[in-house]
């Protein structure tokens, strides 16, 4: 069978297929009184949201180009993370080959920028939330056991926490998600999943809950490992409705071989 969600390894987050543009932090922090940093940005920012490989990656090196000129531009550093992250996460979602080494390779690199872009602006929720969604990608490339190693466990829980005080409902409520997925798939001593539902369940309450896949997959899958009939069944409900959303395929795929698993 292939590999399951639990892959994702220390966290997922995921993330979000239909992302929503963020509005930018004040011009005195993120450069946007230079009106052609502001242009790349908002073409960036369309890439982005169009998805797939070749958009991602265009939508990364117009991030990067902006902070080459602007190495104070909070906006394009955390907004780089992003694109980095989703551009390691999509060769895996396509099942390329090499996504063991781009995930590696991308995750590592999202990280830097996301660090940056904390110290650039320690009050915006940005930086913490995709330093620890790209460790996640990170995480793909070398394996969970590497990743507990260099100490990225503690560093990815206070970030996503830190994202979480700061606003749970930043990018379609990815905190609440990128948390409670954190809780799930975190290695046993520290796994804690009442925690991960607890989490979920206010995700399920959300506005985002009917768009992002992601919330009802997870949720299912925490299900399913739990005893009784009333919690698979929930978990085959999540998972027929999930198979309705509009979604990459990868997700669809990951739902119809967990409903042949029920």
């Amino acid at each position: 069978m292939k590999k399951r969600i639990g892959r994702v390894a220390l966290l997922i987050a995921l993330l979000l297929v239909a992302l929503a543009a963020v509005p930018a932090v004040a011009s005195a922090e993120n450069g946007g009184e230079n009106a052609e940093f502001d242009e790349q940005i908002r073409k960036a920012d369309e890439l982005f949201l169009e998805g797939g490989l070749d958009n991602y990656k265009e939508a990364m090196e117009i991030y990067k180009d902006v902070i080459s000129r602007d190495p104070e531009h909070y906006e394009a550093h955390w907004k780089a993370a992003r694109a980095i992250r989703e551009y390691g996460e999509e060769h895996l979602r396509l099942g390329k080959p090499d996504y063991e080494e781009v995930c590696r390779e991308y995750g590592r690199k999202g990280m830097e920028y996301a660090e940056k872009a904390i110290a650039l602006n320690p009050d915006h929720p940005g930086g913490y939330l995709y330093y620890g969604i790209n460790v996640g990608t990170y995480s793909e490339g070398v394996g969970i056991v590497t990743a507990l190693r260099e100490g990225l466990k503690d560093k990815t829980q206070e970030n996503f926490e830190k994202a979480y005080e700061m606003d749970p409902h930043f990018e379609m409520g990815a905190p609440i998600l990128s948390l409670g997925r954190f809780w799930q798939v975190v290695p046993w001593p520290y796994r804690d999943t009442d925690k991960a539902e607890e989490l979920f369940r206010e995700y399920q309450e959300t506005e985002y809950w009917d768009e992002v896949i992601e919330g009802r997959i997870y949720l299912a899958e925490l299900l399913e490992g739990r005893w009784g009939r009333r919690h698979k069944a929930e978990a085959r409900e999540l998972l027929e409705e999930a198979l309705e959303m509009d979604a990459h395929e990868y997700w669809h795929d990951m739902a119809r071989e967990m409903l042949d698993d029920l």
